[in-house]
């Protein structure tokens, strides 16, 4: 593999890993689903199983939460032909609602991946979550109630990012 193949390669990476956490935030199933390869696996230690599987777990999850952001930090990729590896830092941030109150749920950790090339295709061929570390604390954006004219996101068709017509006139 050249170093131009080389870079098409994690690029095509790099954009399979976002669109994986992109479905998961905007509760996107599809999207998420896309990304595994139909005979792929995980194990997130909550979960063990396929990644088809995986997905209708973590959608039903999260619509339990009132808001959610997966950042994706620094990841390695190496690439072995159609076979790549990749160890990829993970901040996620949960909204959740615990005896009432409004809790912030931040979790760091990495995902340990195989990706597999199939017809041209980079998608997830395994999936591993690692937790580094994790805390819960008291929500503390109740200021922004307070702001006019801050636009917030949703999830589904709501989000401005949903929203491809309204944003080629924006």
């Amino acid at each position: 593999m050249d170093a131009l193949e080389l870079l098409i390669a994690k690029d095509a990476i790099r954009d399979l890993q976002s669109r994986y956490m992109r479905g998961q935030d905007r509760l996107d199933a599809q999207m998420q689903h896309d990304c595994f390869w139909p005979d792929a696996t995980t194990d997130y230690g909550i979960f063990k199983g396929s990644g088809h599987d995986f997905v209708a777990f973590a959608q039903d999850l999260l619509k339990g939460h009132k808001a959610n952001q997966h950042l994706i930090g620094q990841s390695l990729i190496e690439v072995e032909g159609d076979i790549g590896f990749g160890e990829v830092y993970y901040f996620a941030f949960h909204r959740v609602e615990i005896d009432g109150q409004d809790r912030d749920m931040i979790i760091a950790g990495r995902y340990v991946d195989r990706y597999e090339r199939r017809d041209g295709v980079w998608k997830f061929a395994h999936r591993t979550e690692l937790v580094d570390w994790g805390r819960m604390d008291p929500a503390a954006d109740g200021f922004l109630a307070d702001l006019t004219g801050i636009l917030m996101g949703a999830r589904g068709a709501e989000d401005r990012s949903s929203q491809r017509d309204w944003l080629r006139t924006a």
